[in-house]
């Protein structure tokens, strides 16, 4: 019958299906490591604090720290 499939063709499926299986899982396991995780967060920040609005933004940051530390001082 055309439509029969033999054992060897369903065993080979299979470990295709596992071998794809087994790289999907080592990319979630690869994508998921806190480390990398960390470290592509802190890469893509230093990027973002170059650009002209991250620079923008960073002093904006740094006034208002500036202004917070003034006031708790001046509250002694």
């Amino acid at each position: 019958m055309a439509g029969e499939r033999s054992a060897d063709d369903i065993q080979r499926e299979i470990e295709q299906a596992r071998a794809s299986l087994a790289t999907a899982v080592d990319e979630l396991a690869y994508r998921t490591n806190p480390k990398r995780v960390v470290e592509k967060t802190k890469a893509t920040l230093k990027q973002k604090a170059q650009t002209t609005e991250g620079k923008a933004v960073l002093g904006g940051l740094g006034v208002l720290f500036a202004i917070i530390v003034i006031r708790k001082i001046a509250k002694r």
